[in-house]
């Protein structure tokens, strides 16, 4: 073969190449990107009239009404009297809800799990604080019209892997790009806590890290890199206020809210073993501490309501993280937490990922069936997280005032039979269209068709 030929044939496989891969981009985009569009702006005020309302903060309020004003929620009463340019909504027999909560997820970062070109929610390295996990969100994923159509409209977003993952943000689900749809930046910074004992343990906790009570090995210099982060980071800023004109370091920059106690650090953490020596670290360090997994909590309760933190319980369905524990113990940890006094809110964290958010609801609706307390169980996926990552001025219940984020169900939003209706962000009107639904619809007008011959 001359040389004109090798090129050309080079030259015609580059080519060939280049589309190929063209092609996969193009379809993946087509895969992973939504088609509901965001909700326009509120024009004019809606009434929604005999309503059900679940306030979460004052209780349930059973005919009432509840006025929309520029995206707020203007007022609740008995009866509102209409104006003229109101839109009007007769919700007799119907639920209004705020929009729940998700403690914790990576939605919009991962799209499918076994995909890794749609896996976003993990740097490399062990230290990453200055990862901030909202610029990756993608507002156009799938899951996200999945998890809405559910009542699901907030969410902490946030990285994982390594020691320190990165800081998280509490994201609304609706908009056009990742800064419409951001109500929080950096509400807490993740830290993954050491594993302790022996690392061949047969129990799994929540993602499937193995834990163990074993006392053989302490291990509990795992967490030293953290500890000198933190001494770096005091050292330099002190330097700072010395220096002004100091050369930038983006990760201690970031650090710098933490060990001042003005963002929390949320650590991630299920045996006694961890939570005890988390505890005593943030309490050594004057940090202000959120356990997420939390798995061992209850026999940690004494500690934890005396240094006053609160628990993100990973997910209630999960297995028993020791070996002589009930069966339901996952279960039940919710109601034990509420009988303790510790506050608590439900994530729906587990081996689905971003696809089951839509679940949250059934998360705690299940906890009900182990003792807990139905309105504690609805608070736990909308007061309670937004109290927890300082976002509750805005969201989390319906009150004169805050952002009118809710949703209308035909029944009771904790029963898997009960379908959302309507729903609105900051007073737009969402889209509860999904793949689901569009799938739904192309095959119901395939069956109609069939039937109709």
């Amino acid at each position: 073969m001359n040389a004109f030929n090798l090129e050309f044939d080079f030259n015609r496989l580059a080519t060939k190449l280049l589309v190929s891969v063209s092609s996969c981009i193009v379809l993946a985009s087509s895969l992973w990107a939504s088609d509901q569009i965001p909700g326009p702006p509120q024009k004019k005020p809606i009434l929604i009239q005999n309503a059900i309302l679940h306030t979460v903060s004052n209780g349930t309020l059973v005919n009432h009404s509840l006025l929309i004003k520029d995206g707020k929620i203007a007022e609740i009463a008995p009866a509102i009297p209409a104006a003229e340019d109101y839109e009007l909504i007769d919700a007799q027999g119907k639920h209004v809800y705020p929009g729940l909560f998700d403690s914790l997820s990576y939605l919009g970062l991962v799209e499918i799990d076994s995909v890794n070109a749609s896996v976003d929610n993990t740097e490399v390295g062990p230290l990453n604080p200055n990862v901030r996990a909202n610029t990756a969100f993608n507002p156009d994923s799938e899951a996200i019209p999945v998890a809405r159509a559910n009542g699901v409209l907030f969410s902490l977003i946030s990285p994982t892997g390594g020691l320190v993952s990165g800081r998280s943000a509490v994201m609304q689900l609706d908009g056009w790009t990742w800064e419409d749809m951001t109500i929080k930046n950096d509400a807490t910074m993740t830290i993954q806590w050491p594993r302790l004992g022996n690392s061949q343990a047969r129990s799994r906790g929540a993602r499937g890290q193995r834990e163990t009570e074993s006392s053989q090995s302490d291990n509990s210099d795992r967490s030293g890199p953290f500890q000198e982060l933190v001494h770096e980071t005091l050292a330099y800023a002190k330097a700072k206020v010395a220096d002004p004109k100091r050369p930038l370091d983006m990760r201690l920059e970031a650090l710098i809210p933490v060990v001042e106690a003005k963002t929390p650090v949320m650590i991630v953490a299920n045996s006694a073993k961890q939570i005890q020596t988390a505890v005593a670290f943030c309490q050594q360090h004057g940090l202000k501490m959120i356990l997420f997994g939390g798995a061992d909590a209850i026999h940690c309760s004494e500690l934890l309501k005396q240094a006053n933190i609160p628990v993100v319980i990973s997910a209630v369905y999960r297995l028993p993280t020791r070996r002589d524990a009930a069966y339901d113990s996952m279960y039940a940890l919710p109601a034990q937490l509420q009988e303790q006094g510790i506050p608590f809110s439900i994530a729906s964290d587990g081996r689905f990922g971003a696809s089951g958010v839509r679940n949250l609801p059934y998360h705690a609706a299940v906890a009900c069936g182990f003792g807990l307390d139905p309105e504690a169980a609805l608070r736990s996926i909308t007061l309670s997280p937004a109290e927890i990552y300082g976002v509750a001025d805005r969201v989390g219940s319906l009150q004169s005032g805050k952002d009118a984020s809710i949703f209308i169900a035909n029944g009771d939003i904790l029963e898997t039979a009960t379908q959302v209706e309507l729903a609105w962000v900051q007073g737009r009107k969402v889209d509860l269209g999904s793949r689901h639904t569009d799938l739904y619809q192309k095959y119901k007008t395939k069956y109609d068709r069939l039937n109709s011959k």
